[in-house]
């Protein structure tokens, strides 16, 4: 869960102008050379009712290693004895579905919360039960009542391009619902902060508190959930920003919405990149799709009839442009689903269809 900012300074700089008295002149401009002056306010208008704030109650466990060191803390109370900590965090969250009352957020925002408070952009508050949530993808859904609220309509994150301009919307550091705005910087990074990877890297300004608000288009449509960024060892914000695409959450979603958890299969393979020399071996082209490198026995793989070697180019109609493409996809379908997979073997296109079967654990 996030803190709360502890402190928070606010600094006013007082320049010349302060001794001396501020002439008024003429209105600012609407326009300039017949257009009018750009600005995201009507946009933001329409989809901030959406965007919600989070605070959240709880306790954890922990061991502090004075009382653990200490004989007569061990004499009463053994060597492994817990002691009990209020916490709290703040986050944000989006309204998903009006008519239910669901609320998209993080995981981690919620995680260990015993108590979990939504305040909404017109200041009502409500305390959200959990629907249900997925810490591998880290994303839960929350339920508060359906009483005139506003939801947020979902782009299309496989149609983003770098370049393009966002706007992040949250609850950074508690102070209040803030919105920032950027490009979207990169696609498709896997920074090795969760087990299923595919974030969209953005510039706009997210900090602590943003977790779990909504990162939108300039339609005003969600591509994608903000979730964590790189920063200073003060938590500062680097300009390097992650966020979930809403493509990928859209699967996990409607698991969480329809059955309150999610249940992943297996295609029971390992892949490596399509590098030039596998390329050249292959007579393939280089850095596209994904090469089958081990296939686990008795897998839906397996069954299927794919081999050592088969080059993946599409999975259920996306294109693959890395293995870590594979393993999202798969991992955002419930057990019992279908893939569709494109592949080449010996210079020619292959089709195939595989149920995915529920995932062993070793």
């Amino acid at each position: 869960m996030l803190k709360r900012l502890q402190h928070l300074t606010l600094c006013l700089a007082l320049g010349y102008s302060v001794l001396h008295p501020i002439q008024v002149g003429a209105a600012l401009p609407t326009e300039v050379n017949g257009q009018a002056l750009p600005s995201l306010s009507g946009m933001l208008e329409r989809v901030t009712p959406a965007v919600v704030n989070i605070t959240t109650e709880g306790k954890q466990k922990s061991h502090p290693e004075q009382f653990l060191n200490d004989p007569f803390f061990k004499r009463f109370f053994g060597e492994s004895a817990p002691i009990e900590k209020n916490i709290s965090g703040t986050g944000s969250g989006v309204i998903i579905h009006a008519q239910r009352g669901h609320i998209l957020t993080n995981y981690h925002v919620i995680e260990e919360a015993d108590r979990i408070n939504v305040t909404l952009n017109d200041g009502r508050k409500f305390q959200a039960k959990v629907v249900g949530a997925d810490a591998r993808a880290d994303l839960a859904v929350l339920q508060i009542p359906a009483v005139r609220l506003a939801a947020m309509r979902f782009g299309d994150s496989d149609k983003l391009h770098v370049g393009d301009f966002v706007v992040a919307i949250g609850n950074p550091y508690g102070i209040g619902q803030t919105v920032t705005s950027g490009i979207i910087s990169a696609l498709h990074r896997n920074p090795g902060i969760s087990e299923y990877e595919n974030f969209i890297q953005t510039d706009a300004p997210i900090n602590l508190g943003n977790s779990g608000g909504p990162l939108v288009n300039l339609r005003g449509e969600l591509i994608g959930i903000n979730t964590a960024i790189l920063g200073d060892q003060s938590g500062g914000n680097l300009g390097i920003g992650f966020a979930v695409p809403i493509n990928t959450a859209a699967g996990v979603i409607n698991q969480i919405i329809q059955y309150g958890n999610v249940e992943r299969g297996q295609l029971g393979i390992e892949v490596s990149n399509v590098d030039e020399e596998t390329a050249k071996l292959l007579n393939v082209q280089a850095n596209i799709g994904a090469v089958i490198q081990q296939i686990l026995p008795n897998s839906p793989a397996d069954l299927a009839g794919l081999q050592k070697q088969d080059v993946i180019l599409k999975v259920n109609g996306q294109t693959i442009a890395s293995p870590a493409d594979i393993k999202n996809i798969v991992g955002t379908l419930r057990v019992g689903s279908n893939l569709q997979i494109h592949y080449i073997r010996d210079q020619q296109d292959k089709f195939i269809t595989i149920p995915i079967t529920k995932m062993i654990r070793k």
